[in-house]
Parts: C-alpha cells; structure tokens; sequence
C-alpha cells in the first residue's frame, strides 16, 4: 500500500462530530478501493470461486481463522497461495500427515554442543500466514498444536510463552472427512475457525475459463502466482482490521445475529448448538463484508450472508435427518430465512 493509498485510522479518543466523520468516511472508501484491487489481483489466479475469496478477506479483515473444504483439485491451496503473493508478510506452510509430530508445528528445543546449552528452535507456526494443507490428515494430537496459538497468538515453548507475528491467520484445507486417511477435527479446534467454507466445482464457463488459461502456462496443470502484484503489508492488514471494528452496528442489527446463534440451540433437527464464540464471529465478519462491499455500517444482509459460514462447523445433524437424507446446509438454510430480520 502506497502513501497516497494506506487508509489513515481515526484516533480513538476524537470526539464524533460532522469535521471527524470526513476522515472516517476516507478512511472507509480507501480501504474499500484497496480491498477491491485486492480481490481483482487474486482472481487471476483463482476463477470462479469469488464467494469463497470475499469471505476469506473478511476473514483477514476480521482477524479470524478459515477451514476450507473440499475435493482435490478445487483450488484450496492456490487460494491461501495466491493471498499470500498479494500480502507482503512471512508466510509459512505445512503439510499435515499422519506421521507429524506437534513439535514440527510449534518448534523445539535444541541442545547445542558448543555452548552445552539448549536453543529453542522456533517452529512454522512464527509468521503471519500459516497454511495448514489437509489439516485432517494428521492424528488429533498434532491437530492440537495450534489450538493455544489460534486462540492467544502465542506458543509455550519449554515453559516460556513466545507472540507470533502480526497480523496472524491460519489457514486450514481439509479434505471431505468421508474420504480415507482423514481425521476429524475435535469440536474445541473447530470452534477456534472463525468461518468454515467449502468449494465446490466451477461452473461450466468458469471451468472452460480455468481450462483454457491453465494450459497456456508453461506448467502443467497449475496456475502461476508469480506475476501477482503484492498490495498489502502486515501494517496495512492492521490498519484494515482497526477500520473494519469501527464500524457502525445498530443494537436491532446485533440483537438479530445474536437470536441467529441462539436459534441453533433448540432447533428441530440439530443436536449441538454453537455458542457465544459464533456471535461474535458473525457479528465480527459481518462488519468485515460491510467495509467490502463500501458501506459504512451493517445491515442484516451482512449478518445473513456470513451466517452459513459460521455456523456449519459450529453446529451437528442429528441421525434421524442425515438417514433422512436432509443436508446440514439445507437446514440452516431453513433456519436462516425463517429468524426474523430487522428492517432498518
């Protein structure tokens, strides 16, 4: 982000008045010009998937985690690479596997000969974007190596508490828990996703759109990053989320994404409801999809659009609907459009 681009932040202890809204409203469309040069860049190497990248930079915006699912080949990965040719910060990945040690994740000790002396060698999980591909992949014991770092930005090492870089985000792809080799996620970790998406097949125009730019690469069946242009800086990203918690939401407005969550509790159909971490996650990238779209507060269509990808991770079917065969989408679909809105 240049000078003349980076979005100035309106110092908290300004009182609000007509002359202090000017550098809030700027500060709101530049962000929203960046953002959107943001999402153009990354959709030359993804296509067709442009839901999945809005709420993934909700998700940054937000300061949260993403779990993306899906079939090989879908783009999981090309996604969190592509993000990180456009962010200008450390990025680091690590391919979960059966066989991966918690200590591969968070780091070590390591007794250095020399000076008899034990070093703490400091994992991948020490920068700013973390991909953890096919995070089912490993046993549940390795999955747990980021559950403290998920949620408190730090790791203990050897009894000594050490802060990752910010701005952090964990970036999680799984593949379907049907297939083999996977393990499922225990429900503490999954909660620590603020949104859980999944990818499905491209259309048929995208998909001839991705077929004909894939095989004109001198690669085989990838598509390049490479000449991606990076737009943001790990203090940009910060900047960005300061602007995006700034946004105005209206009591009506977080009441109903609140009665959203709460609704889960008790619905025909669901055993396991999600709990308060979920309102605060909705309401959290609700804000996020308001600065994306250039608005200047939330309206309950942002608290709707991000509902399903807060919720599905967050919630279980009961046995009686899954041998029904009635889906976990199609019922918090239902539920969705039947918790009244409010009208602003």
């Amino acid at each position: 982000m240049s000078d003349t681009d980076k979005p100035t932040s309106t110092p908290a202890d300004k009182p609000a008045s007509s002359s202090a809204g000017k550098p809030a409203n700027n500060s709101r469309q530049k962000a929203h010009q960046l953002l959107h040069a943001v999402r153009g860049e990354i959709n030359k190497a993804l296509i067709g998937q442009q839901a999945v990248v809005d709420d993934v930079l909700c998700a940054l915006l937000a300061g949260g985690h993403v779990l993306i699912e899906g079939v090989p080949g879908l783009g999981k990965t090309l996604l969190v690479r592509a993000l990180s040719k456009v962010f200008g910060g450390e990025f680091a990945r690590i391919q979960f596997t059966p066989d991966l040690m918690p200590s591969d994740v968070t780091g070590h000790a390591v007794f250095d000969l020399k000076s008899e002396a034990f070093h703490l060698r400091k994992g991948p999980v020490f920068t700013n974007l973390l991909l953890a591909d096919e995070i089912n992949r490993a046993p549940a014991k390795t999955q747990a190596a980021l559950l403290e770092v998920m949620q408190e930005r730090q790791v203990t090492l050897e009894g000594e508490a050490l802060p990752v870089p910010q701005p952090f985000m964990v970036l999680a792809t799984q593949n379907p828990i049907e297939q083999e080799g996977t393990y499922p996620l225990p429900e503490a970790e999954l909660d620590r996703f603020m949104l859980k998406l999944a990818i499905d097949y491209p259309s048929s125009d995208d998909e001839i759109a991705l077929v004909r730019q894939v095989t004109r690469s001198a690669q085989a069946d990838a598509l390049e990053v490479s000449q991606l242009r990076t737009l943001l800086q790990p203090k940009d990203v910060q900047i960005l989320q300061k602007i995006t918690s700034e946004i105005a939401l209206d009591e009506q407005v977080l009441d109903y994404a609140v009665r959203l969550v709460r609704t889960t509790r008790h619905w025909p159909g669901l055993i396991l409801g999600a709990g308060p971490r979920a309102s605060i996650a909705l309401v959290r990238c609700a804000r996020a999809r308001a600065l994306l779209r250039g608005g200047e507060f939330v309206i309950p269509d942002d608290i709707k659009a991000c509902a399903a990808a807060v919720l599905r991770h967050r919630v279980r079917l009961s046995a009686e609907l899954e041998i029904a065969g009635q889906g976990l989408e199609h019922v918090l679909a239902q539920l969705i459009e039947q918790v009244d809105a409010p009208r602003l």
